[in-house]
């Protein structure tokens, strides 16, 4: 019996073999396959923790840069940041506050090429669309007016939708084309929530055109 079962364990014993011969050597390119998905796969997780983390420790610089309002430091700090982690939303935050810094700093060129970079290279839609509206504000100051209408041609999240139609109202309005200073306002405050405080901002500037806040209410109430 004893010898029976020694046969038994032998013969599949010879299997084995058999089987590991002919298919070991796949099995193991599978495993380490497997196994080194799965160690890439932690190796990407532990890279993008340790790279936000540093992305973050830059912007921290950013704003310092915007707090000490030093246009210079901010350039270095944003070109730095722009060069590291441009795929990263610290890199979009920089750029939009390198905007204003370098904008209140007299350094018109240097802030609509900040906000440029965000509109193009921003991986968030909603920094593309901030950005925007702020180059369409510096192409008003400039009087660059068909400039500032191509800007806000580009889609943009809903949300962001009425910003957009009231900075085309901005534009016509500093072109003395009220009517559609009008329309594009009228179109912003109906799209805009109730209770938004950009909202009243938009009833003055409709209010300095002569319509009543009130006929706008009754006939959205109506649409709806």
């Amino acid at each position: 019996m004893a010898k029976h079962l020694d046969l038994e364990e032998q013969e599949q014993l010879d299997q084995i073999k058999h089987f590991w011969n002919r298919y070991g050597n796949l099995i193991s390119w599978v495993l380490i396959v497997v196994f080194g998905a799965f160690a890439a796969w932690n190796g990407w997780n532990y890279w993008q923790r340790t790279q936000a983390a540093k992305a973050a420790a830059l912007y921290d610089e950013v704003d310092r840069a915007a707090l000490a309002k030093d246009a210079d430091r901010m350039q270095r700090a944003l070109a730095d940041m722009q060069s590291q982690f441009a795929s990263t939303t610290f890199a979009s935050q920089a750029a939009l506050q390198a905007g204003k810094t370098l904008f209140d700093a007299g350094k018109l060129p240097e802030a609509r090429a900040a906000l440029v970079w965000a509109a193009e290279k921003s991986s968030d839609n909603s920094y593309k669309a901030v950005a925007r509206l702020r180059l369409a504000a510096l192409d008003i100051e400039a009087q660059a007016f068909d400039q500032a209408l191509k800007t806000l041609e580009a889609p943009v999240p809903k949300a962001f939708e009425p910003l957009v139609a009231d900075r085309r109202g901005d534009v016509y309005m500093a072109q003395g084309k009220t009517d559609d200073a009008r329309t594009q306002y009228q179109n912003a405050w109906k799209n805009l929530g109730n209770r938004t405080e950009y909202r009243r901002l938009v009833e003055v500037k409709l209010a300095s055109l002569g319509v009543d806040v009130a006929s706008l209410t009754s006939t959205t109430e109506v649409v709806r």
